[in-house]
């Protein structure tokens, strides 16, 4: 099969084409053939040192996320059988088994069935950015803890940076429990994306008064925050979040100090929080899994341009020039082709 691998961390270049042979998979494994793997700044980060190679031979296969066919099942597998259309995540933490590759072999654990007729982009998509808006939008000490149609009646959610992959499975995400979403976007193109993403108020920060636009549609404050620019971000969060609201930090713009009020947020009684897919726990991940394959078999998730996440495709030979493209702030998702479906 052919594979993407690095054995040592570095600039893009460091990725190669290699042939290897296809693995079989072990007790409580799956070997999935891959049709789609979906690339998130995680990949290209880790693949700078910020993770170390989890293979015993020094090879590591990037990218968390992906969709695909189950081609063989290990000893033990219950509930996931050949021929599955699944979705895959965190495919390459604390293992070699990354998605760009023909195929791959993950535990159970990693693997979550893609409903019919959803796209393999769709599931691509999905991992590191809906199971990241999830966690999110779930940490609000009143709850809900999980995610479903009504969830949010009522609750006014502000997703910061709209246009991105996990703003966009916010807003979706968001929408699909029935929330108010007030979303922040830095030009009238990604503003388009967010309003077809699902959002109900999209506010261009660069031309507008941010906050007076965000008070005038939650006047008693926004709930939850999705937050992707915390430092930058600080002073519009503390005019605009309500009593006991939360803000959920799941990424930084660089900036890695945070400088707030305190006595503002005492007063509010507003909570923190920060989110890793990767430390989530095993109970707050299976509840996001759970519900994201809810909302994927009610329709809840597109992507595509249409849908307000722009596709960007590369080959699997071209897995070099999909990171560097993530990592120059691509708009939408960048998916890289991997096995032609039907062949």
């Amino acid at each position: 099969m052919r594979a993407i691998v690095y054995s040592e961390t570095g600039a893009s270049d460091v990725l190669r084409e290699v042939d290897r042979p296809i693995p079989e998979p072990g007790p409580g494994e799956v070997r999935v053939r891959v049709f789609v793997s979906g690339v998130n700044p995680t990949d290209w980060r880790n693949r700078t040192g910020s993770a170390s190679i989890a293979s015993e031979n020094g090879e590591q296969t990037p990218n968390q996320d992906g969709s695909g066919v189950i081609d063989a099942v290990g000893p033990g597998v219950i509930g996931l059988a050949v021929g599955d259309r699944v979705w895959l995540f965190l495919s390459a933490f604390q293992r070699p088994t990354g998605t760009a590759q023909e195929f791959t072999i993950l535990p159970i654990e990693r693997v979550a069935a893609l409903p019919d007729g959803v796209s393999f982009d769709v599931g691509a998509s999905l991992g590191v950015p809906a199971l990241t808006a999830h966690r999110a939008l779930t940490v609000h000490e009143d709850g809900p803890s999980r995610l479903a149609p009504g969830a949010l009646k009522g609750r006014f959610v502000l997703v910061a940076g709209g246009a991105g992959a996990v703003g966009h499975a916010a807003i979706q995400l968001a929408h699909w429990a029935g929330a108010t979403i007030i979303t922040t976007v830095s030009s009238a193109e990604k503003a388009a994306l967010a309003t077809a993403a699902g959002a109900d108020v999209v506010v261009n920060y660069r031309e507008e008064d941010a906050a007076a636009r965000i008070r005038e549609a939650a006047p008693a404050g926004v709930d939850i925050v999705v937050e992707v620019s915390p430092s930058a971000n600080a002073a519009l969060n503390a005019a605009v979040i309500a009593n006991r609201g939360v803000v959920a930090v799941y990424a930084t713009d660089g900036d890695g100090r945070l400088t707030l009020d305190v006595r503002q947020h005492f007063g509010l009684n507003v909570r923190y929080q920060f989110v890793l897919l990767y430390t989530f726990g095993a109970a707050a991940l299976a509840a996001a899994v759970a519900d994201v394959g809810a909302a994927l078999r009610d329709g809840a998730l597109p992507v595509g341009s249409e849908a307000g996440l722009p596709i960007t495709r590369f080959t699997l030979e071209e897995t070099a020039a999909a990171h560097d493209a993530v990592a120059a702030g691509a708009v939408g998702k960048v998916l890289i082709d991997v096995t032609v479906a039907g062949l």
